[in-house]
């Protein structure tokens, strides 16, 4: 059983990687940071295979939203609805 700090730990870091899947488009580097973030909630298993492949697509393409992909391809939509500020079970 983990103990009270390795959690705090685990949710720091997760807290870390979101804010790097939510790196601004257009820096430099920025698709592969997102893409390197989403393998971190893919091992994880918070994100599905499908999603994982918009960030990947997107990792050479710093100015391309993969959230506008994952909406128009309907993948992701766990990930949506918390990238629109909605409580998901």
């Amino acid at each position: 059983m983990a103990s009270e700090a390795e959690n705090l730990d685990a949710e720091a870091e997760a807290a870390d990687q979101w804010q790097l899947v939510n790196t601004p488009l257009g820096e430099p580097w920025s698709g592969r940071t997102r893409y390197a973030a989403a393998m971190f909630f893919f091992k994880r298993g918070e994100m599905n295979a499908e999603t994982l492949e918009v960030y990947r697509i997107c990792a050479r393409l710093d100015a391309e939203n993969p959230l506008s992909i994952i909406l128009d391809r309907g993948v992701g939509n766990k990930l949506a609805a918390v990238c629109r500020g909605v409580q998901v079970p």
